[in-house]
């Protein structure tokens, strides 16, 4: 053997014994957990996942949840590390926490490979809450499917799983109004009929997820209601109006937007305001301009981030050489 390749044979046996004496102190609850260490759960190489999946049952249940949470908040950080490896083994985790956590922290993961997983915890989890974070999870196969990358096949399997967790008239509310805010982007007969449906249940959990996947359909058909529900007495439900409103893209709705800018909730004004930020055009600017002047420091900066937007879209080039 060269010198060069016995150098490298020491470096990787010296990196997986550190690793294996990491997972040994993250077993050892008498080891406080400090989130600076976690980086070397980041971008697990094989054999490194083989030994966390080993090491995994002798960590306590209360250690796993903080760590998976700690995780999730150092990956919202910082967008260069990458936990999916420990994340895809909390989401088998006998903890409800460590799963719900664990399926939030695969927010990015789009492996296909993760879809039967979430199609399982949609279908069989006992836990309501990581029910519906998993019918959340599928509706980014769901984006992917309608961009032309997903292949048909696992689209339908993710497309049947949503569809029945849907129609199951014994499943909570918020587990089905999640399905529904997933599948939103599909284009199908049923899926219109599902919004519908939802929109016009009564039920106020429904309505709002309805109203949701309204705007993630990206359908003109929803313009007319969304403007109605610009003014509902439900906060909730304007603010995700507003949201939806934004995502059509519709000039039309901005007048109906401008007038929300005065809405008594501020969520449901920040809203207003990065709705016209996405619609752009001149009414929208100049209302914008006069929120950046004349609003409140929040309304301010969210209205200058707005008009960022509008420079943007119509010159990127132009915006990017501002700077």
């Amino acid at each position: 053997m060269d010198e060069a390749n016995g150098s490298a044979s020491s470096d990787e046996a010296g990196s997986s014994q550190s690793f294996d004496q990491y997972l040994r102190e993250l077993s050892d609850p008498s080891i406080k957990l400090k989130t600076a260490g976690l980086s070397a759960l980041s971008a697990l190489d094989t054999a490194q996942i083989a030994q966390l999946a080993e090491a995994w049952p002798q960590i306590e249940v209360g250690r796993r949840r903080e760590m998976v949470q700690e995780l999730l908040d150092l990956g919202e950080d910082n967008v260069e590390y990458d936990f999916d490896a420990v994340f895809l083994q909390g989401a088998g985790d006998e903890d409800p926490g460590v799963r719900l956590h664990s399926v939030r922290g695969l927010w990015e993961h789009e492996g296909v490979g993760l879809i039967p997983r979430l199609l399982e915890l949609i279908r069989k989890d006992e836990d309501a809450a990581v029910r519906a974070e998993a019918a959340l999870a599928l509706g980014r196969f769901v984006v992917r499917s309608e961009e032309g990358r997903l292949r048909e096949r696992y689209f339908k399997t993710v497309e049947s799983g949503l569809r029945e967790v849907i129609s199951n008239a014994d499943e909570i509310e918020e587990v089905r109004a999640r399905a529904i805010e997933a599948i939103g982007p599909h284009d199908a007969a049923w899926v219109r009929q599902a919004i519908s449906e939802a929109y016009e249940s009564g039920v106020r959990r429904m309505k709002v997820a309805a109203v949701h996947a309204m705007g993630r359909s990206c359908e003109p058909r929803w313009l007319p209601l969304l403007l109605r529900e610009l003014s509902n007495e439900e906060a909730e439900i304007r603010y995700e109006a507003a949201i939806a409103l934004g995502s059509l893209g519709d000039q039309s709705a901005v007048a109906n937007l401008v007038g929300t800018l005065s809405d008594p909730d501020e969520e449901v004004r920040g809203a207003s305001i990065a709705a016209l930020g996405e619609i752009g055009g001149r009414e929208a600017r100049e209302a914008l301009m006069e929120i950046s002047r004349e609003g409140s420091p929040a309304a301010k900066e969210a209205a200058v981030a707005a008009l960022a937007e509008i420079d943007f879209e119509e010159d990127p080039l132009s915006y990017r050489y501002r700077f």
